[in-house]
């Protein structure tokens, strides 16, 4: 569907079970309002910079961090999350939410796609059928929507202006474990005090980054890791629980 209206029912269903990617200063006031914030972390091998003009690749490379893995050159991308079971705490009773003028980028602009390569599919969105009528979102596949337009540029320019910072917060954090890209993720719960000074102090004063950072690649397939270890990197199978903050979230059965 190339032409897609919407308007919003507050009905409240976007609103349950989520995590809503923040840029640094949306964490600093979220944990701040008492909020619980999980870092996202994922590794893509990058041995060789990618040809000029692979429009993926130099997406996910302004958005990620270099490191290495043993031997292996990586990028690692991490994301800021607001995460909450159930509701969110700033929804009331009556399905609105209590800080709309304050509300993150990532929920103004939903239900809009902020990834470039992602399209836009209602079936794929929590809004009930009669949302997706009245207001012209989205015309012949590009948003014609100015606000939500203007606001997916600022979270884009955002995520690719903070990833460096990102990664600072994860080394002061001393976090350094990561799941392959598109097979999983390493999501970690930091203690939500030492996460505020380190995100506060990193948006004070960012630091140079360590481009030689090392981190371990996590997965529950052990052929994943077999191949990983052979071309110089560090890894380790994911524990079947949950280890204190830290757990691994694969897309695939282990193996």
């Amino acid at each position: 569907m190339n032409d897609i209206n919407f308007e919003c029912t507050t009905c409240g269903k976007c609103c349950h079970d989520l995590r809503l990617a923040l840029t640094i200063a949306e964490a600093i006031v979220w944990l701040e309002r008492g909020g619980h914030m999980e870092l996202i972390c994922e590794a893509i091998p990058w041995p060789v910079e990618p040809e000029p003009g692979n429009a993926q690749a130099e997406y996910k490379r302004a958005r990620s961090s270099p490191a290495m893995s043993g031997s292996l050159p990586v990028r690692i991308s991490i994301v800021l999350a607001a995460a909450f079971n159930g509701a969110c705490p700033n929804l009331g009773a009556d399905m609105r939410c209590g800080i709309y003028e304050e509300r993150p980028l990532v929920c103004r602009i939903y239900p809009a796609e902020i990834n470039p390569f992602v399209v836009l599919t209602p079936e794929n969105k929590a809004c009930p059928s009669d949302a997706w009528q009245k207001t012209p979102l989205q015309r012949h596949g590009i948003l014609v929507d100015a606000a939500t337009v203007e606001q997916v540029g600022q979270s884009r320019r955002a995520n690719q202006l903070e990833a460096p910072l990102r990664m600072q917060v994860c080394l002061e954090l001393g976090l350094n474990h990561a799941a392959l890209a598109n097979e999983g993720f390493v999501m970690i719960s930091p203690d939500s005090d030492a996460l505020l000074t380190a995100l506060r102090h990193v948006h004070a004063a960012p630091e140079s980054q360590d481009a030689n950072a090392q981190w371990t690649f996590v997965s529950n397939r052990a052929g994943t890791l077999e191949t990983l270890l052979s071309v110089g990197a560090t890894g380790h199978l994911a524990e079947p629980t949950a280890a204190g903050n830290s757990r691994y979230h694969g897309f695939f059965l282990p193996s």
